[in-house]
């Protein structure tokens, strides 16, 4: 069984990535709007694996014995300043889900909760890997600083992107 705090961290969590999907799609959708819909793939993709981080908590959760709890999801950005400013936004958002996710797993290992502390070592790592992408995505975009041929070598780059659900370790 969880803790009633962890139960309650990890429905967090789980509203987290579901809100990070949110905000994903709304900087796919800011690239439509601008026709460069490669890049708009590439924010589709990170909604897919928002998606599957938060669906991932909830089935957790219910093995655990807990309850789950959807919770009201905010509104995500929806005003962007320009390609540059979603991608310093989208390198942002990654690492206050690094916070999000350091934080739960100092309680886990403060409570002793060995498989709560396995399974979010998955996450941990996945941070990592989330951060490097959202940091070299911001990279190639500041170096072509947002615009120009440059950010049609972006779309036509990113619009390959796909998802495959990770393959549990």
């Amino acid at each position: 069984m969880l803790s009633k705090k962890l139960e309650k961290e990890l429905n967090n969590q789980m509203n987290n990535e579901f809100f990070a999907e949110y905000e994903y799609l709304s900087m796919a959708a800011y690239f439509h709007s601008i026709n460069l819909d490669g890049i708009a793939n590439y924010f589709h993709v990170q909604a897919q694996e928002e998606h599957f981080h938060a669906m991932k908590i909830f089935h957790f959760i219910l093995d655990k014995g807990g309850k789950v709890q959807l919770q009201q999801i905010a509104q995500p950005d929806i005003d962007f300043k320009s390609p540059l400013d979603v991608f310093e936004k989208a390198l942002e958002h990654e690492k206050k889900v690094t916070k999000s996710i350091n934080k739960l797993m100092d309680e886990a290992i403060k409570e002793n909760d060995h498989a709560v502390n396995s399974f979010l070592r998955w996450y941990v790592d996945e941070q990592v890997e989330e951060e490097a992408l959202a940091g070299k995505s911001l990279g190639k975009m500041k170096l072509i600083n947002g615009q120009g041929e440059g950010l049609l070598i972006l779309d036509q780059e990113f619009s390959q992107r796909t998802f495959t659900v990770p393959k549990e370790n």
